[in-house]
């Protein structure tokens, strides 16, 4: 695992959109597994400006999204479809028509989950994963647990992600309890990940994969299993 220390959360989204900018230019078709959360939302505005200056383009890419919170319509302003057409779809020139997110109303979410890693494995392959990292180690919405889904799958969440993302919402009682997400294995095909962690309350997980011990109650540890992770942190994240 390659880590990369940045001065701020300015400067850790520059390093991540130069990262997603590189393979744009490189495989202009490439297939980008993108993530949600507060994290990533000023990668996405460097990529939206390189966009707009005509340094990238999103014309030829395929995306897919890590998760979606259960049972919640795509038009509903907290989905993560949602999410991702005001931060990034709507601001650059992809065709949305080739961007994935899980179905967060399917009626029967275990055959959604084997029809989207399906679909990915159709695709050829996530060539660039983005992750962020919940305060309690989850990658994507895999919570801590002794035993973890390999595939993408419907979770129930915990109390203490429940609790963080509730700023989001109006109310605690409004976030959904569940969420469809990849699974760790879905995670692990990608050829390549990148990790974004800033602020001080995420140092605590960088020191658990730092420590170099891979455990299922920190998901996060798992990352040092794959062949090809960047680890992009801000100090606050880094020193805590």
């Amino acid at each position: 695992m390659k880590i990369v220390v940045c001065e701020n959360y300015e400067e850790m989204s520059k390093v991540g959109a130069g990262i997603i900018a590189d393979l744009l230019k490189a495989k202009p078709d490439c297939i980008l597994g993108l993530a949600t959360g507060s994290t990533p939302v000023g990668m996405y505005k460097e990529l939206t400006k390189m966009n707009k200056a005509g340094e990238i383009t999103f014309k030829n890419v395929t995306s897919f999204n890590l998760d979606e919170y259960y049972p919640l319509a795509p038009t509903h302003d907290q989905s993560y479809r949602y999410f991702m057409n005001t931060n990034l779809f709507d601001n650059v020139d992809i065709d949305k028509a080739n961007t994935n997110v899980p179905d967060g109303l399917a009626e029967d979410p275990a055959a959604m989950g084997e029809a989207y890693d399906a679909a990915i494995e159709a695709a050829g392959g996530i060539d660039l994963q983005v992750l962020g990292l919940g305060p309690n180690g989850h990658i994507a919405f895999n919570e801590p647990e002794e035993e973890l889904y390999a595939g993408t799958h419907l979770t129930g969440l915990t109390e203490s992600t429940i609790k963080a993302n509730s700023r989001f919402f109006e109310s605690i009682d409004d976030v959904p309890t569940q969420a469809v997400t990849m699974g760790i294995g879905s995670i692990m095909k990608a050829k390549k990940i990148i990790v974004l962690a800033s602020g001080k309350g995420k140092h605590a997980v960088i020191e658990k994969i730092m420590s170099g011990r891979i455990t299922t109650m920190c998901p996060g540890t798992l990352l040092l299993a794959h062949a090809d992770v960047t680890l992009i942190v801000d100090k606050d994240a880094y020193e805590g």
